[in-house]
């Protein structure tokens, strides 16, 4: 959870994956301004690998490479923004968003932060590193995540958020290298971005059940808006 919060629970997979779609096509749309080609657009060759690993549909990518690149005649304005602040019991959040109308997004920011406490820039993102996130899974028996760090050339690594998976963690403008590197190491990358990693996050263990269920809720509540591409959170584990 220090590097990403994602919602739980099965029963939440058919509208988890419609939203990740949606996510992934924002994702897509932002980077194909530079290039329609993911050959020579490395910002969109990550996330275009990541949405074929988890089958996004091929005329979806394609109209999102489209439009982005401004093939389709459409003007894509989405703005990048951040909102910080801190969920109940003080731990810290960071909110990226994409948006195409910064005049919705920041009273429906205001009214889901009300059971934290929202922040000015830069009020919590002094206890955040900003990172980026490479996770890969092994491809052979044996294979070493700290030796394929060191000789990918990424900063240090942790368990992934799914089981068997490694969290390879870049120096931002090291997100590409990385990437590609991480393959002749014995790891398929899963997918790669940048993000937010919390300095002194939170261990869940020193929360009572009661509290840890008010944090998720509030985490699901920030999720779940349109307009939300990440939720990072200063929890542990």
């Amino acid at each position: 959870m220090g590097a990403q919060w994602k919602v739980k629970g099965k029963e939440l997979a058919a509208n988890a994956r419609g939203k990740l779609f949606g996510r992934l096509a924002k994702d897509i749309m932002i980077a194909a301004r530079n290039g329609a080609d993911p050959a020579s657009n490395s910002r969109l060759r990550l996330v275009v690998e990541q949405a074929r690993k988890v089958s996004m549909p091929k005329e979806t990518l394609d109209r999102a490479i489209k439009k982005g690149a401004g093939l389709t005649g459409e003007a894509v304005n989405f703005d990048h923004v951040i909102y910080e602040g801190y969920a109940p019991h003080r731990v810290a959040v960071m909110v990226e968003c994409l948006t195409d109308n910064v005049n919705r997004t920041a009273p429906e920011m205001r009214v889901l932060f009300r059971k934290g406490q929202i922040g000015t820039s830069g009020s919590v993102a002094w206890d955040f590193d900003h990172v980026g996130m490479i996770e890969a899974e092994p491809t052979a028996k044996g294979a070493d995540p700290e030796l394929a760090a060191i000789e990918a050339g990424a900063q240090d690594f942790e368990a992934g958020e799914e089981e068997g998976t490694t969290l390879f963690l870049t120096d931002p403008t090291d997100l590409d290298l990385v990437s590609r590197a991480l393959p002749a190491h014995g790891f398929a990358v899963l997918s790669a971005k940048l993000g937010y990693k919390a300095k002194n996050p939170i261990d869940p263990a020193s929360l009572s059940a009661e509290q840890l269920e008010e944090v998720e809720s509030f985490l699901a509540a920030i999720d779940g808006n349109d307009d939300v591409q990440n939720v990072f959170a200063g929890l542990a584990g």
